[in-house]
């Protein structure tokens, strides 16, 4: 049975890519556990731990030599590769999002090349360059071209139907910008991004100044 990578592992690994990218960028050809660490708010035990469930990167002693695990961890989360998306919802949120594209996304080897909505009045409408597609047509165009990859812009109302959509189109990842937390089948995978959740968590720590956890 394939070693199952938790979560919370594979979320650190980016994390771990950017930094090793700027360090290649200044010219660094090693680099320590610790130093990584430092950087990133990571303890280096915890790092050495992340690392070890795809091999073996440095030696004891010496670290790890900076061009060989970037270029590592840039085939194990796919960053060698270009990534098209769909993106689903030509409202504001949408329109955001596809902003996005060319300072962002693209850059970074992500590519919004279809937008969809379920909206008569915005079917037609064009999102950055894009024309916004009736959604009703996705299934014929996953036939046509495959696309693995989908942002959900939507309301939260119809989020769960244009998963379901999604998922019988093919689609097997899905970034969630909805408020509601979808159910998709094994093999789909679903992030959720709930900007509202991130500055309620930071309103706790302004309204709580003295707790000895908001304050680490």
């Amino acid at each position: 049975m394939p070693l199952k990578i938790p979560d919370v592992v594979i979320g650190r690994l980016p994390n771990y890519y950017r930094q090793l990218t700027e360090l290649r960028a200044a010219g660094v050809n090693t680099v320590s556990s610790q130093e990584i660490g430092e950087a990133l708010d990571v303890t280096p035990a915890q790092i050495r731990k992340d690392l070890s469930y795809f091999g073996r990167f440095g030696k004891q002693g010496r670290g790890y030599p900076v061009d060989r695990l970037t270029d590592e961890l840039e085939s194990i989360l796919g960053f060698n590769r270009h990534w098209r998306m769909v993106l689903v919802g030509g409202g504001g949120v949408g329109r955001t999002i596809a902003s996005l594209n060319d300072g962002s996304f693209r850059p970074s080897g992500f590519d919004v090349v279809r937008v969809y909505d379920s909206d008569p009045s915005r079917v037609g409408n064009t999102v950055n360059g894009i024309d916004v597609r009736d959604l009703a047509s996705i299934d014929a165009d996953m036939r046509e071209d495959p696309i693995e990859i989908a942002i959900l812009a939507t309301s939260g109302a119809v989020a769960q139907d244009i998963v379901d959509v999604l998922v019988r189109a093919g689609v097997c990842s899905i970034l969630n910008y909805t408020s509601v937390v979808v159910q998709t089948p094994p093999g789909v995978e679903v992030r959720h991004v709930n900007p509202l959740l991130a500055l309620q968590t930071l309103t706790y720590h302004l309204a709580n100044p003295t707790d000895p956890l908001a304050t680490r």
